[in-house]
């Protein structure tokens, strides 16, 4: 009586290998989720990923038709039927032309207008760089003067006496407010 060192009684299979419980998905978010997480039991095994779908082509038009058709007396039942599907067919083949037609328009329309789109934003850029050089030009101009006229009052003030000092104090109380309050 010895005792079995495998877990699984089946033979065929190998011990290390668990059963899983068998799952329903009940709805489209479970079924998604117990797809997920079979991927990622394993992450090193490559998931597979689909190729697009190719476009739908129309058969070209035929370059010579052998049996032409119309609605002539004397055409047989089964005549009209293949008349129809012709007929169809050739219809189909224009309105795939048409689409596409369409389709290439609006893109061209699409890029234009992109195209338009980032030529005003470059104007817009420019003008707005212009301004701002303009600004930058005038503050350091208005810097300069600045600089220019404490080098003068500097000059004076080490040629004249305290009287200079007063006279500055003065000017800067009888210096008009650069806001008024109460007023709009």
């Amino acid at each position: 009586m010895a005792a079995p060192t495998q877990k699984n009684p089946k033979l065929g299979k190998p011990a290390g290998k668990e059963a899983q419980p068998l799952i329903i998905a009940k709805t489209p978010a479970e079924e998604q989720r117990l797809k997920l997480e079979r991927l990622m039991r394993n992450p090193e095994k490559p998931a597979p990923i689909p190729d697009r779908p190719k476009e739908w082509n129309p058969r070209a038009p035929p370059e010579f038709v052998r049996d032409v058709m119309g609605s002539s007396a004397g055409a047989g039942s089964g005549e009209f039927h293949v008349y129809r599907h012709l007929r169809r067919r050739e219809y189909q083949r224009q309105d795939f032309l048409d689409k596409m037609s369409e389709k290439q328009n609006k893109d061209q329309e699409y890029l234009d207008k992109v195209e338009q789109n980032k030529q005003a934003a470059e104007e817009r850029t420019a003008k707005r760089r212009k301004k701002r050089e303009k600004l930058k030009q005038k503050k350091l101009l208005a810097k300069k003067v600045k600089q220019e006229a404490e080098n003068e009052e500097e000059e004076e003030g080490d040629r004249s006496s305290d009287s200079g000092e007063e006279e500055r104090e003065a000017e800067d109380d009888a210096e008009a407010p650069s806001f008024i309050m109460g007023k709009n």
